[in-house]
């Protein structure tokens, strides 16, 4: 256990079995918060049992089972948890942020997750303009970034940015390089986005957030384990990673003063992360 004044940055939970966030909030004490999607609460140990018997949902059922999820998670957690929509890439603004609204009412503590599309950023303009919360997931690059600033400028509340760094990661390029250069890009802005560092994949991404001091970084549970194994331990200023062959993704110079949609939002990963996500929810449902 780690005194929570020592870790600058607030600690989450990626996952959707609320059992693993209690374990978790025995272990350090705290849990600031939790992100969910829909491939996390496929995953989840009674959505699992029921598939493997071959016992599918339907969509009310399916939506009860999530709503309860995020009750448990809740009553665990001290600030916020993402509920993530169903969205594919035909899903309207409109529709978004309709599911919005409903899921918002699950929790005082609820941030919705949006992707970071054209039709996200659209619904992000609007909940934030209705004093709602949101999560921006699946960003990968600085112009993504950006457009979540510019759109979002309203917002009562911190809007969270999810970059998936493990997803560039796989495709050979460091992630870590983009949570560092959008916090780099954001110290220009108000400060009303906050930086959350998402798909975090093994121990050297979280030294490497903690090191760059990323306001908010979320953990699956297996790498939560490896760091409560090194009781908790916080990296020293000169942290270097471990060695890798990953290439370098180079920081731009982006202005933050323009109109949301002038910015270049499109990116493959998150098309492909839509598609994923809609596909898991999609296998729930009879």
């Amino acid at each position: 256990m780690i005194h929570k004044k020592k870790i600058f940055s607030k600690i989450f939970i990626d996952g959707g079995d609320p059992s693993e966030t209690a374990k978790a909030e025995q272990l350090l004490g705290f849990i600031d918060g939790q992100t969910t999607n829909p491939t996390l609460v496929a995953n989840n140990p009674i959505v699992k049992k029921s598939l493997e018997k071959g016992e599918k949902f339907t969509k009310s059922e399916i939506n009860g089972l999530y709503k309860k999820i995020i009750e448990e998670i809740s009553a665990i957690v001290e600030w916020s948890v993402s509920i993530e929509p169903y969205a594919d890439l035909k899903t309207s603004a409109e529709e978004l942020l309709s599911q919005a609204v409903g899921m918002a009412e699950w929790s005082s503590k609820a941030w919705i997750k949006l992707p970071t599309t054209a039709q996200g950023l659209e619904a992000a303009k609007k909940a934030v303009a209705n004093d709602m919360r949101v999560n921006m997931t699946l960003c990968f690059t600085q112009d993504q970034a950006a457009a979540i600033y510019a759109a979002t400028k309203d917002a009562k509340y911190p809007v969270f940015v999810s970059p998936f760094v493990g997803r560039l990661d796989d495709r050979g390029e460091n992630g870590m390089h983009l949570i560092e250069n959008i916090l780099k890009m954001y110290e220009k802005g108000d400060g009303h986005v906050m930086v959350l560092t998402a798909s975090v994949r093994n121990f050297d991404h979280l030294m490497q957030a903690l090191r760059l001091r990323s306001p908010i970084i979320t953990l699956p549970f297996k790498v939560f384990e490896q760091w409560a194994g090194k009781r908790f331990m916080l990296p020293s200023d000169d942290h270097i990673s471990v060695p890798s062959q990953l290439t370098s993704i180079p920081y731009k110079e982006i202005s933050l003063d323009k109109h949301w949609y002038q910015y270049d939002l499109y990116h493959e990963l998150t098309e492909a992360g839509v598609k994923r996500f809609a596909e898991d929810w999609n296998r729930l449902i009879r």
